[in-house]
């Protein structure tokens, strides 16, 4: 899923200054776009672009994204579920039905016997384009009990910051030679992966500032307040 907004964002553009038509930062910006198309085709799989619109999108900018995936010749649907409900997204339904019909050549990216170490430098280097992946003292010390447990065969999950291929969210773009931090290596032995905390990410439950646990309560009577 791609929108301008976000591109124009990876192109340099202040979030306060995306409704504005900004064909030059959109254009810098599909680098980023480029680099998810090469992720999905490591894997053996030719993507489907859904660009995602908006109301402040021009003619200008829908055309700068749809001429490169011509020129590239990627897939790509509009999609504007938001505003028109499901007739919104036919047309990407109808190009994913297409692409459904025909053979691929999907492979995974690492074998699973390889070591955490292994399997996470292939992920920092071939998915998101870094240069090497650095493990703190703390991740080491839990990489050498979960290796003594044999638990070192599980695949990774990755949790990272969703602003940037890179573990630093102001980083946009197609960055490039940047190094990922893991500080903790966490076993999640009932889902069967292993998940790898990287920079300053925080893990779910995510809430926002004002939880609305906090308007939440039981009046002198007993009756509950403040959970609608």
């Amino acid at each position: 899923v791609a929108t301008i907004r976000a591109l124009k964002m990876h192109g340099g553009v202040a979030k306060a200054d995306l409704a504005t038509e900004n064909v030059a930062a959109l254009t810098a910006g599909m680098a980023n776009l480029a680099k998810h198309v090469d992720i999905t085709r490591q894997f053996g799989v030719e993507p489907i672009i859904a660009l995602n619109r908006f109301v402040t999108d021009t003619e200008a900018e829908l055309k700068v994204v749809l001429d490169w995936c011509a020129a590239n010749g990627i897939r790509v649907a509009r999609t504007n579920v938001w505003e028109q409900g499901g007739e919104g997204g036919i047309a990407l339904a109808q190009q994913v039905l297409e692409v459904l019909e025909q053979e691929n050549n999907f492979h995974v990216l690492y074998d699973v016997t390889e070591s955490i170490e292994e399997k996470t430098r292939k992920i920092v280097q071939k998915v998101y384009g870094g240069a090497d992946v650095h493990f703190t003292d703390n991740a080491k010390k839990q990489m050498v009990q979960i290796e003594k447990f044999g638990w070192d065969i599980l695949p990774i999950c990755m949790a990272k910051t969703q602003y940037s291929l890179s573990d630093q969210p102001k980083l946009l773009g197609r960055p490039e030679g940047f190094t990922i931090t893991i500080r903790d290596i966490i076993p999640k032995l009932g889902a069967g992966f292993l998940v790898c905390l990287t920079g300053d990410i925080l893990t779910m439950p995510g809430l926002p500032k004002q939880p609305a646990a906090l308007n939440m309560g039981v009046t002198a009577d007993g009756k509950a307040k403040g959970l609608f």
